[in-house]
């Protein structure tokens, strides 16, 4: 079964670039985020609503592999998909491509909190069956399952 994924295109902005016109690592990171918020916005979770229920996603490790650059003026297409899904912790993966060629690879894990508190908490109930669905999955799966 293929996982659901979310694509967005991207123009490569001078801003995002080196004295080279060479994507700098660090926009990469910026990319996932927007794959990341239209992921969830496709898979009926905007991530304000995530917010407005009283929770964040904080990151907790994030992985990127190069194999190509970016530059200025092209426009990639970074895809977003959920690797899996646990109790208190999802992962996310990336992909960045100009047309055929594979760019970056990565991915985000992400541990919920309570927004109030900024502790550690279980996934909200009410959303466990959409991020369990977006990542392909009936059950909890991961390091903390």
């Amino acid at each position: 079964m293929k996982k659901p994924r979310a694509e967005v295109d991207i123009e490569v902005r001078y801003a995002e670039t080196d004295q080279m016109g060479v994507v700098h690592h660090a926009t990469y990171l910026v990319w996932y985020e927007v794959a990341r918020t239209r992921f969830c916005t496709e898979a009926g979770t905007p991530y304000p609503e995530i917010e407005a229920l009283g929770y964040f996603m904080i990151i907790t490790q994030a992985q990127q592999d190069y194999r190509l650059a970016a530059c200025y003026g092209d426009t990639v297409r970074v895809a977003c998909w959920l690797d899996w899904v646990a109790s208190r912790s999802l992962q996310f993966g990336y992909e960045v491509r100009r047309g055929d060629e594979l760019l970056s690879t990565g991915y985000t894990r992400h541990l919920w909190v309570r927004r109030e508190s900024r502790r550690p908490c279980s996934m909200p109930e009410s959303l466990r069956a959409a991020f369990l669905k977006g990542a392909g999955q009936t059950t909890f799966k991961g390091p903390d399952k």
